[in-house]
């Protein structure tokens, strides 16, 4: 359950970093647009991590003796990705437009790296519906909060919370790797 919600954390970041960036470009956002944009990256935040489990399912039993080293290349993968994301730090061009159609496609674009977890989760065995179910609240509410400090400090915190997560998915990725290789 620890290990869920730090990577409900880590997974959260990029939602978190944009949400931030809203905060800060969008002065006069009102509690239920706030509450509405928390809810669309928890949503998909949520449902992404099914949809890479239900795919991973398919191929698990194939790479069972592999599949510590998929988890630790495509958790790695998405640290270093997110770590890249963070330093060129682009969100200000994101932001702009608060449309539903602009929100939901951030939401996916922001949620791809839970769908590829979610096919980790499916090598692990882990309780999916728990994981998911965790991984959209965790997500809810920090949007909620990234929007209010955004509001309140800017564009500051962008690229650091998405640093944040990229270094929290390449830890999680090594210490799975070692658990599974016998040295942890």
């Amino acid at each position: 359950m620890e290990m869920i919600l730090i990577l409900a954390v880590a997974l959260a970041m990029d939602s978190v970093a944009v949400s931030i960036a809203m905060g800060s470009k969008h002065q006069k956002l009102l509690l239920p647009k706030i509450l509405f944009i928390a809810l669309v990256f928890g949503f998909f935040q949520g449902i992404m991590p099914l949809a890479g489990y239900f795919i991973g399912i398919s191929f698990s039993s194939y790479v069972q003796a592999y599949d510590h080293w998929i988890a630790f290349i495509l958790l790695v993968g998405l640290g270093g990705k997110m770590l890249y994301e963070a330093y060129k730090n682009e969100f200000d061009e994101e932001v702009t437009d608060l449309s539903n159609k602009t929100l939901i496609t951030l939401a996916i674009a922001t949620s791809i790296d839970a769908m590829a977890v979610g096919v980790t989760f499916a090598f692990l065995q882990t309780d999916i519906y728990t994981a998911s179910g965790i991984i959209a609240a965790v997500t809810f509410i920090l949007c909620l909060s990234a929007v209010y400090i955004g509001k309140k400090l800017g564009s500051l915190l962008e690229s650091k919370a998405e640093m944040l997560g990229g270094i929290i998915l390449i830890g999680l990725g090594c210490k799975i790797l070692l658990e599974h290789t016998g040295c942890l």
